[in-house]
């Protein structure tokens, strides 16, 4: 009785060994089902793939035109431009992907995990980049404008997204992390359209104040740069220890200051004397007594 249990046992094992064995035969229908399925998921990504990339580039055409017409900056709308295509091209990646039978949860967990860490090994670099988008888009400053910042002075030579680059007046080219450009203070000297220039002009006592509010008057009525609106000021500011100090305030367009300034100064030194107006110096009188 127990020969024929273990008779029995050993044919029960030597068919399922069979059966295993016939399931792993080789089958060409199962081939061809499983090319079928695999190919036509291939065909429909890469036509998802395809199609997508194109729809991307028209849509971050359109965008672009709309830009365009709400006269975005030109470095601000190639910005956001290359942002919204590279969005759209990664979404339009991971839906390929996704037909292809790619786990979308743990490859976003994966991505996620990636810009955790380089998120943290590059947090002043962030902080740039993050400083630069606030920059393009409320626009403190802009390419060509004179700005003094973080202890330098200089034109805008461009706006990077991780820097700006000023060029000073000797022609020295300075680069600041746009980090410290968004949240210090700055000096946008060519923001406005108009600037005032100031002058504190000295005259010696005993000298005419009439006439020197006169002659300063005459300056600014000869020249054309200096604007009659706002009108100007000229008053008495200091009586210092060695000159009587006036205040003269005139208004000029902003590419005009330099010139201006300059030219108020040099009349002034040149044509002073011939009023009989005397521009003092600091001197000191002593007097000896002899014992």
């Amino acid at each position: 009785m127990a020969l024929q249990e273990d008779s029995l046992s050993v044919a029960a094992t030597a068919e399922q060994a069979g059966g295993d064995q016939a399931g792993w035969e080789f089958s060409w229908d199962m081939v061809i089902d499983k090319g079928i399925e695999y190919g036509t998921s291939l065909l429909i990504a890469i036509a998802v793939l395809v199609i997508g990339m194109m729809i991307a580039k028209k849509i971050s055409n359109m965008f672009a035109k709309v830009l365009a017409k709400r006269e975005f900056d030109e470095s601000l709308r190639g910005f956001l431009r290359s942002m919204v295509s590279i969005s759209l091209r990664i979404l339009v990646v991971m839906t390929a992907l996704g037909q292809l039978g790619v786990e979308m949860t743990s490859f976003i967990a994966l991505i996620g995990a990636a810009g955790l860490a380089i998120g943290m090994a590059f947090s002043g670099t962030l902080s740039n980049f993050a400083g630069g988008i606030m920059i393009l888009i409320f626009r403190p400053y802009k390419t060509g404008d004179y700005l003094a910042a973080q202890g330098e002075e200089g034109f805008v030579k461009e706006i990077q997204i991780f820097n700006t680059i000023l060029l000073t007046l000797d022609n020295k080219t300075v680069i600041i992390p746009n980090g410290a450009m968004a949240n210090g203070n700055m000096i946008n000297y060519t923001m406005q359209e108009q600037r005032r220039v100031d002058f504190t002009v000295g005259i010696g006592y005993g000298d005419d104040l009439q006439t020197a509010k006169n002659v300063l008057q005459k300056f600014i009525d000869e020249d054309e740069k200096i604007l009659k609106d706002p009108e100007s000021f000229i008053g008495l500011v200091e009586l210092a220890d060695s000159s009587v100090n006036l205040t003269l305030r005139v208004w000029c367009k902003t590419e005009d200051y330099w010139d201006v300034y300059f030219k108020m100064n040099e009349r002034i030194y040149n044509e002073f004397g011939d009023a009989g107006l005397n521009i003092p110096f600091p001197q000191m009188d002593v007097h000896v007594h002899n014992s």
